[in-house]
């Protein structure tokens, strides 16, 4: 590979098209499309300061690398993709890629980040800003740090393990999602979405977990948790904490120590479809039957 180091790069399309290149400590600065149509691309100890610096790319590594605010859209229609230490500041970064990789990255400015891309892995990833991942599929992510609004809208194949989302109407329009191990507070959570699973979660919500069809919650905490599982269907829940209150649930199981209020309301729905077990409860009514 070509070793080039500590230039000052400016101009529209400065290495338009470069392939097998070395990048150490170089700055990209006043010009649009830097590295668009490159190849093969090592980036390290480099700044991005300009927009589009990598459009249309494929296998590009940064390392240890700064992409100041004033980058939009970043990196897009790129294949094969990672950085590692690097502080991503700029928004609509990393849309319409395929495999992913981002290891120790920190998105302080990450609105409409990460949209409609296929394939992507977070390790160690801090990310503050709304609309993270929409239309993303295939998404693994550990110790995963997240503030922000209407995250993960849209995806299918997400599996999220040891993290915290601090997150409004996270996970709606999803199809197959697991979460474990992880602290989650999230106004309506995950609604409109099918095959669900939450696994050794605490999780905080107004109005979650409805209209979900195949929801599972094993070993879960719902902390404050009210007016949950309303429409949902195929219900296997097993929460370990008292439930502020459940409203017409649609079929399957609920456990839990206790439920403050069971509301069934419609008419349409079948109070019977769904077992409500409390395990902790002395009322002799039909739904805290052991």
């Amino acid at each position: 590979m070509q070793e080039i180091k500590d230039k000052h790069f400016t101009g529209e399309r400065a290495l338009f098209k470069g392939h097998d290149l070395r990048l150490e400590g170089c700055i990209f600065d006043d010009g649009e499309s830097p590295l668009k149509e490159s190849r093969n691309i090592e980036v390290s100890d480099g700044v991005f300061g300009w927009r589009y610096p990598l459009w249309y790319s494929k296998n590009v590594r940064v390392n240890n690398s700064v992409v100041l605010e004033a980058v939009r859209a970043g990196f897009w229609y790129t294949d094969d993709v990672t950085l590692t230490d690097t502080n991503y500041a700029g928004v609509k970064g990393i849309r319409k890629c395929r495999n992913v990789r981002l290891e120790r990255v920190s998105f302080p400015h990450a609105e409409e980040t990460l949209w409609w891309c296929d394939g992507v892995e977070l390790v160690d990833v801090t990310v503050t800003g709304d609309y993270l991942c929409q239309g993303t599929n295939n998404i693994y992510a550990k110790n995963l740090q997240l503030d922000g609004k209407y995250s993960f809208d849209g995806c299918e194949n997400v599996v999220i393990e040891d993290s915290r989302l601090i997150t409004k109407d996270a996970f709606w329009n999803c199809q197959n999602v697991v979460v474990r191990n992880s602290f989650i507070v999230s106004e309506y959570l995950a609604w409109n979405a099918q095959n669900v699973t939450f696994e050794n979660c605490v999780i905080q919500s107004l109005q979650g977990l409805c209209y979900i069809d195949n929801l599972t919650l094993r070993n879960c905490k719902l902390v404050q948790t009210d007016l949950a599982f309303e429409y949902c269907t195929n219900i296997d829940a097993h929460i370990t904490t008292p439930i502020v209150s459940v409203k017409n649930p649609c079929g399957g199981r609920i456990v839990a120590p206790s439920i403050g209020e069971i509301i069934f309301d419609d008419p349409a729905v079948d109070a019977s479809a769904t077992t409500i077990v409390q395990t902790h409860a002395t009322c002799p009514c039909l739904h805290c039957a052991a």
